[in-house]
């Protein structure tokens, strides 16, 4: 993303500071901010991590108690497909589109006057700066948030709706908080981390008390990794009330920092990489949301993006739910088959963020019918004489397949010049109809290009 993309957002003017591209509404960009200086948070200390118990979390759901939304967990329209009865707990039904609500509201409630009228900062991309943003001016809290370059505009300009100073600047998530660590400390609003801070934590554990309420029969909860606060407030919560459920944590094939800091015993720096689950994208997790889940968490599990894509695009298909990567993944995990043990079982899948970008929403939905077989892209070398294509899209429609896209190739054939390669792109029913079209193609066509997605099959 490039500045000229944020002077586009409302008129807003760009400069730079330190050498990133950054831009400030509603106060003049602060070019004299240290951002060499390593500006410690106070409340997420590594060598002394703060554990979260159920009585912070029972707290926090009688504080935020008419503030969030009591979102539904109700029984799957998949449940028969996957052998086990699934309940899906929709908190991206939460007013700001994220279980994110539930830790800002809480901290907000916990701030001293003083503070709560100098006001707070964070760095996010996303979920949390829009949580804090709009609780923010509900209890009238003045709200900073530093969103870095690559924020969708859309959450930019939402952010802004609900009242909020927004900061768009650094290249990363890293450099977007170094930012908003220097300006908290110059002008004294409280630095809030949006998956550590103890009482971020507690509020997310919340969603554990809704999940146990709902569904007391349960087995066991699927919940998606990023940072680490959800699973730790909810593993808490449900562990707590319910010790025989299992805890299943999920991250993405492109981001495992959280399973490397269980490994470790302690945060490590990971690796990571551009994923449909950008929610899930945190490179070092939260030290005090570790030490709250260490001991709680029976097995975590990596997806890969296919059924990532996959899992967004059967919850649009069949529980009508508009989900971003990082609330599918608990699904994914599932379609995967990353959990045979929970056939036959009572489950509930955390579905935490519906936040997903619309511009992506069409790729997403794409990669997932690929993942899944029903689109398809073969190239076939054809006659060039009349009739030819002709009768290669007859035969494709006596299948059932429909073309959604075909050009033809002339120029780059290494066969005769009275043959052309046609390239289509088709949707088919499954997996197994998609086999049925390239036996067809190679059963009368000797020169036949087939792609197929079987990493989802």
């Amino acid at each position: 993303m490039t500045t000229a993309h944020n002077d586009a957002i409302n008129g807003h003017t760009s400069s730079k500071v330190n050498g990133t591209a950054c831009e400030e509404n509603g106060m003049e960009l602060d070019e004299d901010l240290d951002l060499t200086e390593d500006v410690q948070d106070p409340f997420c200390d590594e060598k002394s991590p703060q554990i979260i118990n159920f009585n912070d979390v029972s707290a926090a759901a009688y504080k935020i108690k008419g503030g969030v939304e009591k979102t539904p967990c109700s029984l799957s329209q998949m449940s028969k497909q996957y052998d086990m009865q699934i309940y899906f707990k929709k908190d991206f039904l939460q007013y700001t589109g994220s279980f994110k609500e539930r830790g800002a509201r809480y901290l907000l409630s916990q701030l001293t006057q003083t503070q709560a009228k100098t006001g707070v900062i964070a760095a996010s991309a996303g979920n949390h700066a829009l949580a804090l943003a709009y609780h923010g001016r509900l209890l009238h809290v003045p709200t900073t948030v530093v969103m870095p370059l690559s924020a969708p505009m859309m959450k930019i300009e939402a952010c802004r709706q609900q009242g909020a100073t927004v900061v768009v600047t650094g290249n990363d998530f890293g450099e977007a908080k170094r930012y908003a660590m220097a300006l908290g400390k110059k002008r004294g609003y409280m630095y809030v981390n949006g998956y550590d801070h103890p009482h971020i934590v507690a509020g997310q554990g919340t969603m554990g008390l809704e999940i146990i309420e709902q569904v007391p029969h349960m087995d066991a909860c699927i919940i998606p990794v990023g940072g680490g606060g959800l699973i730790a407030g909810s593993a808490v919560a449900l562990k707590t009330l319910k010790p025989g459920v299992q805890i299943i944590g999920v991250e993405s094939e492109r981001s495992t920092s959280f399973q490397a800091a269980l490994a470790a015993g302690h945060p490590v720096r990971t690796h990571v990489g551009q994923t449909l689950a950008d929610g899930l994208a945190v490179p070092v997790v939260g030290c005090n949301s570790l030490a709250t889940a260490q001991g709680h968490i029976d097995k975590m599990v990596t997806v890969r993006e296919s059924y990532i894509a996959l899992a967004i695009l059967r919850l649009i298909e069949q529980e009508k739910a508009v989900v971003e990567g990082a609330g599918a993944a608990g699904l994914a995990a599932i379609i995967e088959g990353l959990v045979p043990e929970l056939k036959g079982k009572t489950v509930v899948v955390a579905l935490c963020g519906g936040n997903i970008d619309t511009t992506a929403l069409g790729r997403v939905i794409e990669r997932g019918l690929a993942a899944e077989g029903r689109l398809v892209r073969f190239g076939v070398t054809v006659s060039d004489r009349p009739g030819g294509i002709a009768e290669l899209t007859k035969r494709i429609a006596q299948l059932g397949v429909s073309i959604k896209d075909i050009l033809h190739e002339r120029a780059w054939l290494q066969t005769d010049v009275f043959s052309v390669m046609v390239r289509c792109v088709v949707e088919t029913r499954d997996m197994e109809h998609a086999r049925q079209l390239e036996r067809e193609m190679r059963k009368h066509y000797s020169h036949v290009e087939f792609s197929l997605d079987v990493s989802a099959a």
